[in-house]
């Protein structure tokens, strides 16, 4: 039984995700994530993609992302697969890297949005891989907290813009937005 298509929304908001085969790791070092960032932003690029959150754990990861031209399931069979053909040749692999199909989620109002962005941001908080946002490297946060440059995909001015028009403002705000959501959020993600 084959799946059923996706629905595909121009210029729809969604929250992807996608997981190792098994609950594996799909990152076994800094250099495969900076692989899969550099295919992210092929990704991006290709399909128009805007990228308001991301975060990369080690078995998983999160992407917060608006289409513009409604190209989803393409850009993510490319980038997932790529990913894994080099992740399988660098590790000696011959299995599938991630375990089903990426899953995703449509976001149908600006505080839905919102709520996601933080959510991603906050999942190494919530595993207990570190005690503060900005202190996870492979995340979008230090980027839109003004930490350091965004990637050349993250759409920091697109996010921050829901925060106000000063950028200093919308950062403080954004940071405060952010530790809000420690309290509120529950620790459901605990895999690594």
């Amino acid at each position: 039984m084959s799946t059923p298509p996706r629905i595909e929304v121009p210029n729809g908001i969604y929250h992807v995700t996608a997981r190792g085969n098994s609950k594996e790791t799909i990152y076994h070092d800094d250099a495969e994530r900076e692989v899969f960032l550099r295919l992210l932003e092929r990704a991006a690029r290709k399909h128009r993609w805007i990228v308001l959150a991301y975060c990369l754990m080690g078995n998983h990861y999160h992407l917060v992302l608006q289409t513009p031209f409604g190209v989803l399931s393409r850009g993510f069979d490319e980038l997932n697969g790529g990913f894994a053909r080099i992740v399988n040749l660098r590790q000696g692999r011959t299995n599938h890297l991630f375990g089903r199909r990426f899953s995703s989620e449509l976001i149908e109002s600006d505080s839905h949005m919102l709520e996601a962005a933080r959510y991603v941001v906050l999942n190494p908080v919530r595993a207990g891989l570190c005690d503060r946002p900005e202190e996870w490297p492979w995340s979008s946060y230090r980027a839109c907290a003004g930490l350091e440059l965004g990637r050349p995909f993250l759409a920091v001015a697109e996010l921050l813009g829901h925060f106000g028009a000063r950028p200093n403002h919308a950062r403080a705000e954004y940071c405060a937005f952010v530790r809000a959501g420690r309290g509120s959020v529950a620790a459901t993600v605990t895999e690594v």
